[in-house]
């Protein structure tokens, strides 16, 4: 089926099923995102990384949040096979929302955000990084699965070699789960592309390697084409990112998805760490208890 043209209008002859679950739709929704038109994708970024906003908010709330017409996200929901937009959303209230989450994360941020606004600039700076950070810290629970956790330490574990690669505003998230897995006594290749040589260092990846992806929006250049310099060499890729369908998280094995907190445009790394440092941990103790050799700091 070509999405781009039911985009267009041209439904065609071929009627497609819709998903049962709503992981089997995320499944799809990843299998066809580059096929989507731009006015498409921005619903199905908005779908895969807002589920509950998406359950629980009305079209006219949801367009204005994606960024395109009602109909647009009518004709989208009829792509999947959906009868309409409200079908769509059935399956995400049946199926994501958990009974203590009436209130979703990006409403609880937007309230948060108007709270910031009505303050004076320079006035309780401290109190709104905090509290923008405790939202994003309680969100990261939500976003991150114990299975995630799970493949992202076997992954670290099975490797031979973990080079870690994240450049501009994920350079401090990179830097530590380099450092940190290498006091852990892994081997680790970390690419900080000094002198331009993020390529050369990248060109060493082979098959029995991980590349760990770190970046956020707008994504760095050099961390998406070493991406795709680890999925040429066969590699295994672990992303942290803030989408499922960021340029990092595509081809990754395991897509670790983290939203940090932002105040008064500027972005915290709090949550980010906070994922990167977990993953460090669980590493930690699962070669504990595989009696892996581990040197402690």
């Amino acid at each position: 089926m070509n999405i781009p043209e039911l985009e267009r209008g041209n439904m065609g002859s071929k009627i497609r099923k819709p998903p049962a679950t709503a992981e089997e739709f995320r499944t799809l929704l990843l299998q066809d995102y580059d096929g989507l038109s731009k006015r498409l994708k921005q619903v199905a970024r908005y779908v895969l990384d807002e589920p509950n906003e998406l359950a629980l908010e009305t079209l006219a709330v949801i367009s204005e949040r994606c960024g395109v017409q009602p109909s647009a996200i009518v004709r989208f929901a009829q792509a999947f096979g959906f009868s309409g937009a409200s079908q769509m959303q059935r399956l995400f209230r049946d199926g994501l929302l958990s009974a203590n989450n009436s209130i979703g994360y990006g409403e609880r941020v937007r309230r948060f955000s108007e709270s910031v606004s009505r303050t004076a600039a320079g006035e309780g700076l401290l109190t709104e990084f905090v509290e923008g950070n405790i939202l994003a810290l309680q969100n990261l629970s939500e976003t991150v699965s114990e299975q995630e956790m799970r493949g992202a330490v076997d992954l670290i574990a099975n490797a031979a070699v973990v080079h870690v690669a994240g450049f501009r505003r994920a350079f401090p998230i990179s830097a530590y789960l380099a450092y940190s897995l290498q006091q852990l006594g892994k081997h680790v290749q970390f690419i900080d592309g000094v002198g331009g040589l993020a390529r050369p260092q990248a060109n060493s990846i082979d098959n029995k390697d991980l590349l760990i992806a770190v970046s956020f929006h707008p994504y760095a250049p050099e961390t998406v084409e070493l991406t795709e310099i680890a999925a040429r060499n066969g590699a295994k890729i672990l992303s942290i990112s803030d989408s499922r369908v960021s340029p990092v998280a595509k081809s990754a094995n395991i897509a670790l998805q983290v939203h940090d907190s932002e105040v008064r445009s500027f972005r915290s790394l709090a949550a980010s760490m906070c994922l990167a440092q977990a993953v460090v941990i669980g590493f930690a103790f699962d070669a504990e208890s595989n009696r892996r050799p581990v040197r402690k700091k």
